[in-house]
Order: structure tokens, then sequence, then C-alpha cells
């Protein structure tokens, strides 16, 4: 039987010669233990159940905490490796700046010694021509002077069959 405390309030004992029946006085009091009794065996598997919860609420909170500990390292982490990445192609950038910067100062270089090779060239070839010219005069006068040379002994060589006749 289900005791309730208006049950245990409004009960009535009879009353007989020498006061109240001891044998209900006896069965409530043994109802009312098995009452009481129920009932602290429902509170202490009630505590232990909320114990348990607890451990359970506890634990969620430690995974929590740890979950929001890890996403904070990752979060870190993600933005050390932006910065990594940042730096490294600020890195690359600036290496593929001064290796461009070196490829253009070779060709500079390869096209100032081109410029150079070029009037070099020029100035060879005017100096070839020059001699050319110089040789070719020279062979003009010679043969021009052997021209004179053979008009001359054509002159003598007339001269001489003139006064042969």
């Amino acid at each position: 039987m289900k005791m309730t405390p208006i049950d245990i309030q409004q009960h009535q004992f009879r009353v007989k010669f020498r006061g109240f029946d001891v044998q209900e006085v006896d069965t409530f009091l043994d109802q009312m233990a098995d009452a009481f009794g129920t009932l602290l065996d429902e509170q202490e598997g009630l505590k232990d159940e909320i114990e348990r919860l607890k451990a359970e609420v506890q634990g969620f909170r430690d995974r929590e905490e740890t979950f929001k500990r890890v996403m904070v390292a990752s979060q870190k982490t993600i933005e050390t490796m932006k910065e990594n990445a940042r730096k490294t192609a600020e890195v690359t950038i600036a290496e593929a700046e001064v290796k461009a910067e070196k490829i253009l100062n070779k060709a500079h270089t390869r096209l100032a010694q081109l410029h150079a090779d070029l009037a070099e060239l020029k100035r060879q070839r005017t100096q070839i021509d020059i001699q050319i010219r110089s040789v070719l005069d020279a062979h003009a006068r010679l043969l021009d002077m052997g021209q004179e040379e053979a008009k001359a002994i054509e002159e003598e060589e007339s001269k001489l069959r003139f006064l042969q006749k």
C-alpha cells in the first residue's frame, strides 16, 4: 500500500479501553516503515541516478572543454599555416624577383656586349674596307705605272724601229 503524507495526517486510531489498539498501531507502523523504506530505497536510487547523471554531465562538460581547446588550437594552427604560407609566398616572390632581376641584368649585359661586338665588327669592316681600297689603289697605280712603262717601252721600240728603217 502506498501512503502519502495526507494519509498519515488523516489516519485515525481507534481508542479502546486502555488506549489505542496496539495491533492496529503496529500494523500502521509496519506499513509506514515499508513505505518509508521504499521511499528511502527510491531516494537512494535517485541519488545514485543523480550522481551518475552529474558524472555524465561532467564528462560532457570535459569533452566540450576539450573540443573548445582543440578548436582553438586548430584555429591557431590554421592561422599559423596561413601565415607560414603567406611568408613562403612572399619569399618565393622575392626569390623570383631576384632571379628575374639577375636574368634582366644578364640580358642587359649580353645586349651591351653584343652592341660592343657589333661596334667592333663595324670598326673592323671599315678598317678592312680601307685596307682593301688601299690595296686596290696600290694595284691600280701599279697597273697605271705598268701601262705607262709599256707605252714608254712601245715608244722606244717604235723609235728604234723608225731608226732601223
